[in-house]
């Protein structure tokens, strides 16, 4: 045996995952700022647990977990080839729009009612998304900032659109017609339904796009080195609209299943006020956009936020304190990679 072969495994092998370490570390500041606050920390935590995990709480986290998985997935996409989609509220709203829409305005049984509005929903996401791209390719104008700039114009004219020409009459709310119901997507158990399955197959096949096809090398590479991806043939340009189509495809189809699903009308603010853009981008964020760790990270957030109502109304700590530890875990992330630059 040479001396190599005996040499003991080295120490940075043995280091702790950096997700790891940050979900630590975040986890003693929040127990921190509970004692502050005159409460148990692990009283706290157990809630969190309890609230999130326990058979009956499961379906709801579950179910909360399918529009954040879907929006993780969509900022996960671009930001594995470098790029960033801040857009996701305008391609959310434009998708859920669409798909109230479509049952109401296209002729036939309710089945194709549901697919069409699920079809266009991610058409018409897709095709706002891939604007941003078309604008940097074009143009020059940065897609970072070119698709948060989009959502506005797209969050207003949905808004409108529910307030006044489209809105329900019968009611006062800003809202549109409820979708009929045999155009409704079929529920599985509890707040779980059809939208759960088809958000898990397109994780599915992000995850074989990115681990099994040329292209997801090439969007990978494009990620390490947009230049180089360049040299080797990669069409840069052809290569961005793609993936930002493909990501407010996704977009409108977390719209599209929240609306068919859930809520059976577009409610105005309804799809926004959960926050599951930035919380998607937050996940996405903190594993650098790769498929399987954005996933696992969407669904520890979603579990943290299920389980905060939990904790708030048996412990009285505001369930804020899983937004902190969110926000946390990123910071520490960000800071360790800064400090690992500099040294």
């Amino acid at each position: 045996m040479s001396p190599i072969d005996r040499t003991p495994p080295r120490l940075d092998r043995l280091r702790i995952p950096p997700v790891a370490l940050a979900a630590g570390f975040a986890a003693l500041a929040g127990a921190a700022l509970i004692l502050v606050s005159g409460h148990d920390p692990l009283s706290a935590y157990a809630e969190i647990v309890r609230g999130s995990l326990s058979p009956e709480s499961l379906p709801d986290t579950l179910a909360w977990a399918t529009p954040l998985v879907g929006m993780t997935l969509a900022a996960a996409l671009p930001l594995r080839g470098g790029m960033v989609n801040l857009g996701g509220d305008g391609q959310l709203v434009i998708g859920g729009l669409v798909a109230a829409l479509a049952p109401l305005v296209l002729a036939g049984p309710g089945p194709f009612g549901a697919a069409a509005g699920l079809a266009l929903a991610a058409l018409g996401g897709g095709l706002y998304a891939a604007l941003a791209a078309w604008g940097e390719v074009r143009h020059g104008v940065p897609m970072l900032i070119s698709s948060l700039l989009l959502s506005y114009p797209a969050v207003g004219v949905t808004s409108y659109l529910a307030r006044f020409p489209l809105r329900d009459v019968a009611t006062g709310l800003p809202q549109t017609l409820m979708v009929p119901l045999d155009a409704r997507l079929p529920v599985l158990t509890g707040a779980l339904n059809a939208g759960s399955l088809l958000i898990a197959a397109i994780a599915l096949a992000v995850v074989v796009f990115d681990r099994r096809t040329s292209a997801g090398y090439e969007l990978r590479m494009r990620g390490k080195n947009a230049r180089f991806a360049g040299y080797g043939g990669v069409r840069l340009g052809r290569q961005a609209v793609g993936t930002m189509f493909a990501s407010g495809a996704i977009a409108g189809l977390v719209g599209a299943t929240l609306v068919l699903g859930s809520q059976f009308r577009f409610i105005d603010g309804a799809l926004l006020t959960p926050a599951y853009t930035w919380s998607g981008l937050m996940a996405a964020l903190l594993v650098g956009g790769e498929p399987v760790g954005a996933i696992l990270a969407a669904l520890f957030f979603a579990a943290l936020q299920t389980g905060g109502f939990a904790m708030q109304r048996e412990t009285s700590v505001p369930r804020v304190l899983t937004l902190v530890l969110q926000a946390i875990v990123i910071l520490f992330l960000a800071m360790r990679q800064g400090i690992g630059r500099r040294t």
